[in-house]
């Protein structure tokens, strides 16, 4: 059984890694050709639908204890992202050529692609020192990017589309005003998941050693 549960494992996070791979590559090749960031969903939008949905797993995962992650925290990643790409970015074909999705995608592939390979190398042995480095160091700067000028700020400019089309009219509650409230709860639920990824860095890499004069 541990055997298969490293092959599984193996073989889910180096398929993600790729995935994630072949989008930033999409992503990239779109902006150069084009010198402009509006093509990113056309070029890699569905590619990254799928992938995340399928990240779902990973909150099975820490459920059945395969992984120690446990189930909270992956869920609340897992669901976050994917109500903003599905519900959102997917349904509204008013935001696709926004920079802020360009921003978003560029942040989560790199993010993604260092997360699946750290997770991939560790199913075979001791990941290299750079991976895990840049596992538990990379996010410091490509979360908030991804959070900030990618998800919050597109969020905002759905706004006004989101109250014009009376999206998700259906729902026994107004979306418009759903989505009003997560703005407003968003730094502090993002601000929950930054430190607890600084927790598991210091766990992972440890405290910087104080110089000796």
């Amino acid at each position: 059984m541990p055997q298969f549960r490293k092959l599984y494992l193996l073989s889910y996070n180096a398929l993600q890694a790729f995935g994630w791979a072949v989008a930033l590559y999409r992503i990239l090749s779109n902006f150069i050709s084009s010198n402009s960031p509006s093509g990113a969903y056309h070029s890699a939008g569905e590619l990254i639908c799928l992938l995340q949905t399928v990240a779902f797993l990973e909150v099975l995962h820490g459920a059945i204890g395969i992984v120690p992650s446990g189930v909270l925290i992956p869920l609340m990643q897992w669901g976050g992202r994917t109500h903003f790409l599905l519900a959102i970015v997917r349904h509204i074909n008013e935001v696709h050529e926004l920079p802020s999705v360009f921003i978003t995608f560029v942040a989560w592939s790199l993010a993604d692609v260092i997360r699946y390979l750290h997770y991939a190398s560790n199913c075979i042995g001791s990941p290299p020192h750079w991976i895990t480095y840049l596992r538990y160091t990379a996010f410091v700067i490509l979360y908030p990017i991804g959070v900030g000028p990618g998800e919050m700020w597109l969020m905002y400019q759905a706004l006004p589309i989101i109250k014009k089309k009376e999206l998700y009219a259906g729902l026994p509650f107004s979306y418009y005003n759903f989505i009003v409230v997560l703005l407003l709860c968003y730094p502090l639920l993002w601000l929950k998941l930054y430190l607890h990824l600084f927790k598991q860095r210091r766990s992972k890499l440890g405290k910087p050693k104080k110089k000796i004069n």
